[in-house]
């Protein structure tokens, strides 16, 4: 006991709580900026550019694929999102063609890394009016049937096309390097970094 009470004087003796003269330390304030951050709400479109081809033909599930910003998006005054903003992203939910229908796929939006390198999770789909679903149509039919189409007025006779119940083999679908699409984000995503020029 007596050994921990020595050295419990010892410190306080070398170390004082107070600099000598007993002067309080200075108060140091930071200059903190008046910035809550900006949320992105769900079913926000961002304008991209694709960079690389991916296609049903050669991209399995899973595939990593790679979107930049093509322009500066603002809210309230502020740019959340710069220009050449790359979208990191994975191929899901793909369907190979078959007959009657072309082949489809979903781009699964992952991350967004601003061009200083600072990186927000992001969740989000390549836009498609189907579900974000990027394909997937019916292949045009495969023959056309002959009706005859009567006129009472003009007393003639014309043929009408219909379209058969037999379909085409059905097409793979190509998202082309180059092309321009819009992202749709499926949760909110909160900005607390915007870069200044």
């Amino acid at each position: 006991m007596k050994k921990i009470l020595f050295i419990l004087s010892l410190f306080f003796t070398i170390c004082p709580a107070f600099p000598a003269g007993d002067e309080p330390l200075p108060n140091v304030q930071f200059e903190i900026r008046d910035y809550d951050g900006i949320q992105l709400d769900t079913g926000t479109f961002i304008p991209v550019m694709n960079t690389s081809e991916v296609s049903t033909q050669n991209c399995p599930e899973g595939f990593k694929t790679m979107f930049i910003a093509t322009n500066d998006m603002y809210m309230e005054d502020v740019n959340v999102i710069p220009k050449d903003t790359v979208f990191y992203g994975r191929v899901e939910d793909l369907h190979e063609p078959v007959i009657g229908t072309n082949g489809s796929m979903k781009i699964r939006i992952v991350k967004m890394v601003y061009p200083d390198g600072f990186e927000v999770p992001v969740r989000g789909y390549i836009y498609s009016n189907n579900d974000n679903m990027l394909g997937g149509e019916m292949s045009p039919p495969e023959k056309y049937i002959r009706m005859p189409h009567y006129q009472t007025r003009y007393y003639a006779l014309t043929l009408q096309l219909r379209p058969g119940r037999e379909r085409q083999m059905g097409v793979h679908t190509t998202l082309r390097a180059g092309e321009n699409k819009l992202i749709i984000l499926t949760d909110p995503v909160w900005i607390t970094h915007t870069m200044t020029n």
